[in-house]
């Protein structure tokens, strides 16, 4: 199951950056841009481990979704073009676990994003495919029984191609969350490790190449 994030933004083409950079990175996500619609939505289903929201919304602002977000033990990452100090500090004393003012670097919402899941961490469950079982906490894969050895940028591109599991992800998509937003160099280096992921997991034909494009690791839901 892939961890959950609750992004509420009124900015359109904000709003599907970020989900679209998360969903990269393996969250599932799910996005609104009137705060009335996200609070309806939050009341049916929240079993969100974080919540991205902006403090201008149209209907319920971001400082009214607050409590309610608090109620259900959602962290809350503050997200607002107003960068004055009495809305920083409103917004921290109200509860919220961070505030970021736009514009922004996405790498350093990405990062922010992974350190408050960690402060809030939950067990991750254990991820099993064939004869392969992953363990996202320890960051061991064995086959078999016995313990497979990953690079440390293997083991992210195979939880990256697992957590997006049955989805084509471009070679660009792979490189911009493995190696960061402003990697520039040849975009085949990913081929390299997909290509040792395979052999050492026996996972040619699980590992799909989608032609032009990049890679979906196909397994039945």
């Amino acid at each position: 199951m892939r961890t959950k994030i609750l992004v509420i933004e009124d900015d359109a083409a904000i709003l599907s950056f970020i989900t679209t950079s998360l969903e990269a990175t393996g969250y599932e996500v799910a996005s609104f841009i009137d705060g009335n619609e996200a609070s309806v939505s939050l009341d049916k289903y929240h079993d969100y481990s974080l919540a991205i929201v902006d403090i201008m919304l149209p209907g319920k602002d971001g400082f009214e979704l607050l409590p309610e977000l608090q109620s259900y033990g959602v962290p809350v990452i503050f997200l607002t073009a107003k960068g004055e100090l009495s809305d920083k500090v409103k917004g921290l004393t109200g509860g919220a676990e961070d505030y970021m003012v736009k514009p922004f670097e996405m790498l350093e919402l990405l990062i922010r994003v992974d350190k408050i899941l960690k402060r809030y961490k939950k067990s991750e469950p254990i991820i099993q495919i064939r004869d392969v079982v992953i363990d996202p906490e320890k960051r061991t894969v064995t086959k078999q029984g016995k313990e497979v050895y990953l690079k440390p940028m293997e083991f992210d591109c195979l939880m990256m191609l697992v957590c997006n599991r049955n989805k084509a992800l471009t070679r660009k998509q792979l490189l911009g969350q493995l190696w960061g937003m402003e990697f520039e160099g040849e975009t085949r280096t990913i081929d390299t490790h997909i290509s040792r992921i395979r052999k050492k997991l026996d996972f040619q034909d699980v590992i799909k190449t989608i032609p032009r494009i990049g890679y979906r690791l196909e397994v039945d839901e």
